[in-house]
């Protein structure tokens, strides 16, 4: 491709995914956690919820291709997690323990860096439009709000 050959947004698209994913996956295995289960405490921190309501949540995070050796479905993450004292299950529900929220707190640290560094030199406004251009596109492929897939 020639150099001053504009690429499409589908190779932006892909490639700022996959680098996304890349650092997050080194900056949380450094804490002894997965992305998904970062994903995972998050929404607990929003209150406690069963398996299932964590499942339908996060479903479009676990139809990603899953990194080698790591959990494939939600019910392996959440068992780590429980295992490891940040979740709690009682009966058919989960709740986030006070070292989950804790860890929870330093975890959304140094995601909310990453952040800013990848959005660095953009400016607040074209960060909104970018993000409000690519939720229009979706909808125009089909995607409604509370929805996994089209």
């Amino acid at each position: 491709m020639p150099m001053n050959a504009q690429r499409p947004l589908g190779y932006w698209l892909k490639l700022v995914d996959s680098l996304i994913s890349e650092q997050f996956t080194v900056a949380l295995e450094e804490h002894g956690v997965t992305r998904r289960q970062w994903q995972l405490l998050n929404a607990l921190a929003q209150g406690p919820a069963t398996g299932g309501e964590l499942t339908v949540a996060l479903a479009p995070f676990f139809g990603e291709a899953v990194p080698e050796g790591e959990p494939s479905t939600p019910s392996e993450h959440l068992a780590e997690l429980v295992e490891s004292g940040w979740v709690a299950e009682e009966g058919h529900s989960f709740s986030l323990t006070e070292r989950g929220a804790a860890s929870l707190e330093k975890l959304t640290a140094i995601v909310d860096a990453m952040r800013e560094e990848s959005s660095a030199g953009v400016s607040a406004g074209d960060y909104a439009t970018t993000v409000a251009t690519l939720q229009r596109m979706a909808q125009n492929l089909g995607w409604r709000e509370n929805t996994t897939s089209p």
